[in-house]
């Protein structure tokens, strides 16, 4: 019987080093910009004794503390492998991205039970100062997301980070709304009301953040790749014959990883056979870590009858 050839092939190219720079710079930029604004509007919402910008202040306490904790996963997921730990710190981001959205529940959960309190009794309220504060939140939210947006690439850390500036900006425009009413009209219970739906969208943002950091956390494969599909045309390659224990799963943003036990026939190119799987996955699927171990399928066993 022929002896079975054992290949286990790594590919290397980890798809997180290039862009870990220019995140790192984005999130130091919104971090600066967010950290800043929140203590005005902090002060501006204590001032005018709006609910609304106590609120998204709150919410830009929260972006802060969110900012600077992926940027030090950033930090950490750039950070070279070592023996103990083989594949560095990259998951760091993803602890980052998961406590991004916590906070973020936290925060709407508390802007909610406020907001109803103040619908009970409101308060006077300074309408004039609360639109200036506003307009003002706004401008500083829009450049932090054009900031992060053209970082942007793959990571769930910047997406994560981009999701809270994107809340802040919906924030704003509804403190603005709040406050010209409030301007025009007088109705205090707007900027109760305009907290509510601040929360919601504060609740939205996190569950997709959360979503997507647990997805990659229990290994889940990655959005939009079906293992199924991937598997069919993994066996679909000349002279393989067979694959299973397929696994396909991301150890951060943008690294998808992938193994799987693949037989040949016998007398097949092991090592050719597993080239062509990974020419197949990269071109085909861009997944270009990945640990296949190829073997010859055993020759059919002769037929033996029993007396």
């Amino acid at each position: 019987m022929e002896s079975h050839d054992h290949d286990h092939e790594h590919g290397h190219s980890h798809g997180s080093g290039a862009y870990r720079g220019t995140d790192r710079k984005a999130l130091l930029i919104a971090a600066g910009l967010t950290t800043v604004f929140m203590f005005a509007e902090a002060a501006g919402g204590l001032i005018t004794g709006s609910l609304a910008l106590l609120a998204d202040a709150g919410h830009m306490l929260s972006d802060s503390f969110s900012l600077f904790l992926a940027l030090g996963a950033v930090m950490l997921a750039g950070r070279p492998a070592t023996s103990k730990r083989t594949f560095g710190f990259k998951r760091a981001e993803i602890l980052a991205a998961l406590a991004n959205g916590i906070l973020l529940v936290v925060v709407s959960v508390w802007v909610v039970v406020e907001a109803i309190r103040r619908l009970d009794a409101p308060n006077e309220i300074l309408g004039g100062g609360m639109l200036t504060i506003a307009v003002l939140g706004l401008v500083v939210n829009l450049v932090a997301a054009w900031v992060l947006y053209r970082a942007g690439g793959d990571s769930l850390n910047v997406k994560a980070a981009l999701r809270h500036v994107f809340a802040d900006i919906a924030g704003s425009i509804g403190v603005i709304i709040a406050a010209v009413v409030i301007i025009a009209t007088g109705w205090q219970p707007i900027d109760a009301i305009v907290s509510i739906l601040i929360s919601l969208l504060i609740a939205a943002s996190a569950w997709s953040i959360l979503r997507e950091s647990v997805d990659v956390l229990l290994e889940a494969a990655p959005r939009g790749m079906d293992t199924e599909e991937i598997g069919y045309a993994m066996a679909a390659v000349p002279n393989v014959k067979e694959v299973h224990d397929l696994h396909i799963w991301q150890i951060t943003s943008g690294f998808p990883t992938l193994s799987a036990h693949v037989l040949v026939g016998p007398g097949a190119d092991c090592h050719g056979a597993r080239r062509d799987l990974e020419l197949l996955l990269h071109e085909r699927f861009e997944i270009d870590h990945t640990t296949l171990q190829v073997e010859h399928l055993p020759p059919e066993a002769p037929l033996h009858i029993e007396r």
